[in-house]
């Protein structure tokens, strides 16, 4: 296939990128950004000290990393994908994020230690006697990690986002 024939597929006849074009008009089309108005996300976030400013810091770490903005790049191709599947979710999850946000962060990070906690427990109490409690332990584990990462992430922005 020629290199020609490869970027119309990708492109069309003004130079716009399909798959952008087509995920603008899914955001459009599920009206996301009246949704966004609507859940009140963003004055729970203003509430909650979160403004355009306290995303400095993370702009600013950018800028000064270009290595960022490369990696950024380079996983656009296979990032694209996954975001119709986010803006199909997103309607949903708004109600989730407008209450999350007002959620103090050290009580997300305490969360989080408590996920590392219960997986430690897990592992420990649940004898290694058959597949099934190995099995269990395995499931345990792999619920709880994801769990704690997320909150010691979140936490952590949230904690930088709203001081």
């Amino acid at each position: 296939m020629s290199t020609r024939a490869a970027l119309a597929d990708e492109v069309d006849s003004i130079g716009n990128n399909v798959a952008v074009k087509n995920l603008l008009s899914m955001v459009e089309e599920k009206q996301l950004l009246t949704k966004v108005a609507e859940s009140g996300l963003l004055s729970k976030a203003q509430q909650a000290g979160v403004s355009l400013s306290s995303l400095e810091p993370f702009l600013s770490l950018a800028s000064q990393n270009p290595d960022i903005l490369i990696l950024v790049e380079a996983s656009g191709p296979e990032l694209l994908p996954l975001l119709p599947k986010i803006v199909d979710l997103a309607p949903g999850a708004l109600p989730l994020l407008a209450s999350a946000i007002s959620i103090p962060a050290p009580l997300i990070g305490a969360a989080g230690l408590g996920a590392l906690a219960a997986a430690g427990y897990a592992v420990v109490a649940i004898p290694d006697d058959s597949v099934t409690n190995i099995a269990i332990q395995t499931a345990a584990v792999g619920l709880a990690l994801p769990l704690a990462a997320a909150s010691l992430v979140g936490s952590s922005i949230l904690g930088k986002l709203t001081r």
